[in-house]
Formats: C-alpha cells, sequence, structure tokens
C-alpha cells in the first residue's frame, strides 16, 4: 500500500495547480481578445455601414444634381453628355467637344435644337402621359387597374408617387408630364436664347423662334393645368445655380404662357394645306392663348383669341366627325386639329408612336380594326356612354361590341374580363399597326374646342348671347342634335357648355382640367362609378398633383403644394 505525506503530496500537487493558474489567466485573455475583436468587428462594421449610409447620401444628392444638370444642357447635346460622361475625367485632355457656344452656328444647328424642344411633345403622348393621368382621374374613363393606373381614379397617390414608381411607369404619371415639360422648356429657351444671333434665312430663323416660343407656351400651360403655381423659367440654365428657382403663383405663370403665345403668334405664319405636319400656325398659337385665357379667367382675352381663330376661316369643322380619327384620312382630320401628335408606324429611329392605341383596344390584341397589339386596358363608364343621345354622331366613338379576328361578334360582357359592362374606345385605331407603332392622330387642340371656348367665355360675360348659341349649336350641328333650347340662364347655359365639351372631346385629356378649373371635380366625380370603381373619394386637394417628391429634394428652393405638405 502506498502512503504519501503531506508535503509530498503539495510537492506533486504544485506544478498542476501552477499550470491551471496560467491555463485560467490565458483563458481570461482569451475571453478578453475575443470580447476586443468583437468590439473591434462591431466597430469597423458600424463605421462600414455609416460609410454606405454616407456614401450612398452623396451618390442620391449627385444624382439629384446630375438630373438637374442634365436638364440644364440643350436637348440637341444630351446625347453626346451621356456618351462620354462615363469616361470623363478633370485631368484628361478634351480634344473635341461640343458646347453651347460652338453648336449653335449655322440653319442645321438651329432645326437640330428645335427638334429637340419638339422631342417632348413625343414623351407625354408616348406613354402617354398626357391622357392616361387626366382621362383616369376624370367621369368618362377609367382604366383596368394595373400598374398603378388606378391611383389616379381613386386618389390614393403621394408626392413620391410610389405605386407607378414601384411598376417603372413613372413615364405614364405627373412625374412624366413635369420631366418632360421642364425638359422641353429648357430645349425651348435655348432656341429662343442662341438661334436668333446665326447666320440663316431670316424668315425660316424667325419661324424656328416662334416655334419655341410657341413650345414654351404650350410646356409652361400643361405644368400649370396639373401643378398649380409652377416654376417658370424664361433663360437657359448656364449653370446648376441657374437651375434652382421658386414657383411664381398662378397669376404671372398665366401671364408668361400668354405673352410666350402671344410672341409665337406674331412670328408664325397662318395655316395652309402645306403647313408641314404637326408644326402649330399663327392660328394654333391664338387658339392655345384662348384657352389658356379661359383656364386664367380672363374670360374677354379668351372670346378675342378664339374669334380671332374662328373669323380667320383658314380651319373648318369635318363634315363626318369620325374622319377625325380614321388613319387613312388625316389630310382631312388636318382641316380641323390645330395642334396634334401623329404617331408613326415606322421602327426606324427615332420612334415616334402612341401607346394610345395598345391601351384602347380589345385585350391580347382580339380586335382587328383596333389594331395589331392591344391590350384593354381603358373603357368607358357606362353613365357617360349612357349620356349620349342616340343620334349624337359622337357615340359610336364608342362600342359596346366588335368582331374578333375569326370574324365573329364579341358581346359586351366578353369585351374583358375586369367588368361585364365594358365599352371600348374607338378614336385610337390602327388597323394596319406595326406591332405597337402605328399611324393614330392624337388630338391636342381642335377647332371645335375654339368654338366652345367662344362659346363658354362670352356666356361668363354677362350670359348666353345670339353668337355664344352660335358657337355651341354649330358643334352640337355637325353631331347631328338639334340646337340648343334658347332662354337658357347664365349658369344653365355655362353647364351646357361644359357638357358638350364633355361629348365631344372626351378620351382626348381634357375633361379632368374642365372640371378641376371649375371646381365641379368634388360633386360629379363621386357620381362616376361602375362595378370595377364603385365608390371614388376625391378632396379638395385633389385639384392639383403634388410636385414630384424628387424635385423637392433637389430644389431647395422650391415648396410642396400646400395641400399636399
Amino acid at each position: 500500500m502506498l502512503c504519501f505525506s503531506i508535503p509530498n503530496i503539495f510537492a506533486i500537487m504544485k506544478p498542476i495547480i501552477k499550470s491551471t493558474i496560467k491555463r485560467a489567466f490565458a483563458f481570461k485573455r482569451i475571453k478578453r481578445t475575443l470580447r476586443l475583436k468583437r468590439t473591434l468587428r462591431l466597430k469597423r462594421t458600424l463605421r462600414l455601414k455609416r460609410t454606405l449610409r454616407l456614401k450612398r447620401t452623396l451618390r442620391l444628392k449627385r444624382t439629384l444634381r446630375l438630373k438637374r444638370t442634365l436638364r440644364s444642357l440643350p436637348m440637341g447635346l444630351m446625347a453626346v453628355f451621356l456618351l462620354i460622361l462615363p469616361s470623363c475625367e478633370l485631368n484628361e485632355t478634351v480634344y473635341s467637344s461640343v458646347t453651347n457656344e460652338n453648336f449653335y452656328k449655322n440653319a442645321q444647328d438651329a432645326e437640330t435644337a428645335l427638334t429637340a424642344a419638339y422631342s417632348q411633345v413625343y414623351f407625354l403622348y408616348w406613354g402617354p402621359a398626357a391622357l392616361v393621368v387626366p382621362e383616369f382621374s376624370a367621369d368618362q374613363t377609367y382604366p383596368r387597374g394595373v400598374v398603378g393606373r388606378n391611383t389616379y381614379t381613386l386618389f390614393n397617390y403621394d408626392p413620391a408617387y410610389s405605386a407607378v414608381r414601384s411598376f417603372g411607369r413613372g413615364y405614364e404619371s405627373p412625374l412624366g408630364i413635369w420631366d418632360y415639360c421642364y425638359r422641353g422648356i429648357e430645349a425651348a429657351n435655348w432656341v429662343i436664347d442662341r438661334v436668333p444671333a446665326i447666320g440663316m434665312d431670316a424668315n425660316r430663323r424667325s419661324v424656328i423662334v416662334a416655334e419655341a416660343y410657341f413650345l414654351r407656351g404650350y410646356y409652361q400651360f400643361m405644368l400649370a393645368k396639373n401643378f398649380g403655381d409652377v416654376v417658370v423659367r424664361t433663360k437657359p440654365a448656364l449653370s446648376e445655380a441657374d437651375a434652382f428657382n421658386p414657383k411664381s403663383p398662378r397669376a404671372e405663370v398665366y401671364g408668361q404662357i400668354l405673352k410666350d403665345l402671344d410672341s409665337a403668334a406674331v412670328g408664325l405664319p397662318s395655316y395652309t394645306a402645306s403647313l408641314p405636319p404637326g408644326r402649330p400656325s399663327k392660328e394654333t398659337a391664338l387658339g392655345l392663348a384662348a384657352k389658356a385665357a379661359l383656364y386664367a379667367e380672363n374670360y374677354p382675352l379668351a372670346l378675342q383669341k378664339s374669334r380671332q381663330v374662328i373669323n380667320s376661316g383658314l380651319y373648318s369643322l369635318v363634315q363626318n366627325v369620325q374622319d377625325l380619327y380614321e388613319v387613312n384620312k388625316k389630310d382631312i382630320a388636318r382641316r380641323e386639329v390645330m395642334f396634334y401628335f401623329e404617331s408613326s408606324r415606322s421602327t426606324q429611329a427615332p420612334d415616334r408612336f402612341s401607346f394610345a392605341m395598345g391601351l384602347s383596344g380589345p385585350p391580347g390584341g382580339t380586335g382587328r380594326e383596333y389594331g395589331n397589339s392591344t391590350f384593354g386596358s381603358w373603357f368607358v363608364y357606362p353613365k357617360f356612354y349612357e349620356s349620349f343621345a342616340t343620334n349624337d354622331a359622337r357615340r359610336d366613338l364608342m362600342a359596346t361590341s366588335f368582331v374578333n379576328r375569326q370574324g365573329n361578334v364579341v358581346p359586351q360582357p366578353n369585351i374583358t374580363p375586369i367588368t361585364q359592362q365594358g365599352i371600348l374606345i374607338r378614336k385610337y385605331r390602327d388597323p394596319d399597326s406595326n406591332g405597337d407603332r402605328n399611324g393614330c392622330l392624337i388630338p391636342i387642340l381642335r377647332l371645335a374646342d375654339v368654338y366652345l371656348i367662344a362659346a363658354e367665355a362670352e356666356a361668363r360675360q354677362g350670359g348666353p348671347t345670339a353668337s355664344a348659341y352660335q358657337a355651341i349649336n354649330t358643334v352640337r350641328r355637325r353631331a347631328g342634335l338639334s340646337d340648343l333650347p334658347e332662354g337658357l340662364s347664365q349658369e344653365a347655359f355655362i353647364d351646357a357648355v361644359l357638357q358638350e365639351r364633355s361629348w365631344e372631346l372626351f378620351a382626348e385629356g381634357d375633361r379632368w382640367y374642365d372640371l378641376t378649373r371649375t371646381g365641379k371635380f368634388l360633386t360629379l366625380i363621386p357620381q362616376a362609378t361602375n362595378e370595377v370603381y364603385p365608390n371614388r373619394t376625391v378632396q379638395p386637394r385633389h385639384r392639383f398633383f403634388p410636385i414630384p417628391q424628387t424635385e423637392i429634394q433637389a430644389n431647395p428652393r422650391i415648396e410642396q403644394n400646400p395641400d399636399w405638405q
């Protein structure tokens, strides 16, 4: 049997105890080290996150500044800038460049710059934001509720236009209207500022500048109708600072619009059949000025300008209203349609077509008459369709059935899966379309509109007169209707004019602005319902759309519309 004394046991245990203590201290050091490493990693992670957030913030700021700077460039130079942007370094030697100083030198430069100013009309009607936004908001037509289009119908959009942006549909929203119009204004400003100094044919130079004035007035009018008080820009932006301007009050905005259109009327030629398609005439500028004056509640001026157009006798109402929308009768339509966007079937760049055909035709391109690529997203409210007299020729510009590609009649319950009361719009059809690309002519200003402006402007100055009756009855007779009953009160007559405008100009992007300028949207919109949209709640703040939030963030001098703050 082995026996150990206490000293012997201590001697044996001593190295073991020392080893245990060392390991304990080592373990503590390891724990401290691990804690330190975790702390350092956490700090590095937090620093990294802060750095990334800072970088994202800086990138966002640079992006917003870049967008503003791009708007300040002449549109004819935009493509050049975008091509050289990825390789730009401050220390590189520039061997060739195109700048504002050396671009506006000859007649070709002037024509190119004017084309750039016109290009934004295409973008407005390509989406087509100029139709989608007002049409889906008003009481005549409604959308299939996809890709955020029903936000206008239900009035649930926000200043960021989150719904349409989430679907990548900013181009068919108020975002697009804001962006395209200010790009167009900037391009027009460069023409007005630089082209007068170009040595070229004096007559052509004068017309180019006049067209730029017209376009600037048109774009500014579009902005005023949609957003109310907006930024007025009359000079090209030579720097980033030049692009940051505050809003102007409504009176100043319309004052500038009318001034621009007066300048356009002075330099534009009167209408003849040889006027290049899509270009405005003197009478076009007068007609648009009449409409802007009506919106500005300057009724004497609206009457004066509209009478100048009517009395010129250069435009006339076509005999058959349906000829306005037949792709093979555009030469006839141009006798009445004073300003328009003409879509093209061509696949050659640049594209120039509108999705109005695709939106308004039956789903799946099943209706040969409507076009070869249609998707059934734009229909007529039954209540609006039923408001037409059965003998009204304009009623035939809608349809409750269609013939499919097999030659069979598709009845109303089968027009669209979203409702059994589908009613098609027949204003934008092209049976020979090249896919989406079509030859439709989309009216922006028509002589019929000018007649109705004259009737309303005259009645608002003391009641309906014989000439006011004559103006509205001219439009009614073309539609096959009897004259308006005489003896109407001022209010009843004006209501009759607004109703006539609704029937005459439906699906042309006009009705919503008639409702908002008169305040009638608050009472009439809740009545414009169907089984797809059984309830529509509109508020006073919806008279104008909110200024895009991206613009508020980019421009420190602009404030959101009061009702949207």
